[in-house]
């Protein structure tokens, strides 16, 4: 298993973007959360199968239709996401 976070940056907020992560996370079975950071940026991080892990990380430079992706910044999670059930919206 792997964990793996990322910080969006671009016209990611109001558009759906966190709807849009939720679903393609939860399609992929991977566990972990979204949330729009006070920036204007986008926060992901998810834990679960390395392939899956790299497909959320492909959609996630696209984004839903209305999103503008600029960035698209990893870094190593250090919450706990194995303890998590599910992958979910956070506000």
């Amino acid at each position: 298993m792997f964990k793996k976070g990322w910080r969006i940056k671009g016209n990611v907020q109001g558009v759906g973007f966190r709807y849009f992560v939720h679903k393609k996370a939860k399609a992929l079975l991977l566990k972990g959360y979204v949330k729009n950071l006070p920036d204007g940026s986008v926060e992901v991080c998810a834990y679960g199968e390395k392939t899956a892990i790299e497909k959320l990380e492909k959609e996630l430079s696209i984004g839903p239709p209305a999103a503008a992706v600029f960035s698209v910044v990893s870094f190593d999670p250090s919450s706990k996401l194995e303890e998590m059930d599910d992958f979910e919206i956070q506000y």
